[in-house]
């Protein structure tokens, strides 16, 4: 598991991202990621590349200011799972000496989309051991979703 103290050591890149939901708070809300962590590039065998991978909760709490661009008609191609290309954090004070951070999660797919958002912090949490893939992500059956 994982949490905001942790941010400086976590790569998100290429990680999929399956679906987002948010949670209704009662000033503010969560909002959740599902993804498949790659918690290991592994080094190449054959010249391919082998990752272990696994489904994943990245759960902002008390999220603010939301704002969610994604663009798949700019990149004119099929819809699948977006993809991350960083996790960007800065700090912010207000006037009345509230601290929080403003996020922005900038995707490599589809191109020119993100999700921006303040929220003091996060915890992300592992939903099964990783699995040894030569995908980047999962599928379906490997991550324990029927459809």
């Amino acid at each position: 598991m994982f949490s905001t103290e942790d941010f400086g050591k976590i790569q998100w890149h290429d990680n999929a991202i399956h679906a987002f939901r948010i949670l209704e708070g009662d000033v503010c809300g969560e909002l959740i990621f599902d993804i498949d962590f790659i918690a290991e590039w592994l080094p190449p065998t054959n010249e391919k590349y082998n990752f272990k991978v696994a489904p994943s909760n990245l759960i902002f709490h008390e999220v603010s200011d939301l704002v969610i661009s994604i663009n798949y008609a700019e990149a004119s191609a099929a819809v699948q799972p977006m993809a991350i290309h960083e996790i960007q954090q800065e700090p912010i004070t207000y006037p009345n000496g509230y601290s929080t951070f403003r996020w922005k999660i900038n995707l490599n797919w589809p191109p020119n989309s993100f999700f921006s958002f303040c929220s003091p912090g996060f915890n992300q949490s592992q939903r099964m051991e990783p699995i040894i893939t030569e995908a980047q992500y999962l599928s379906p059956s490997e991550r324990g979703v029927g459809l």
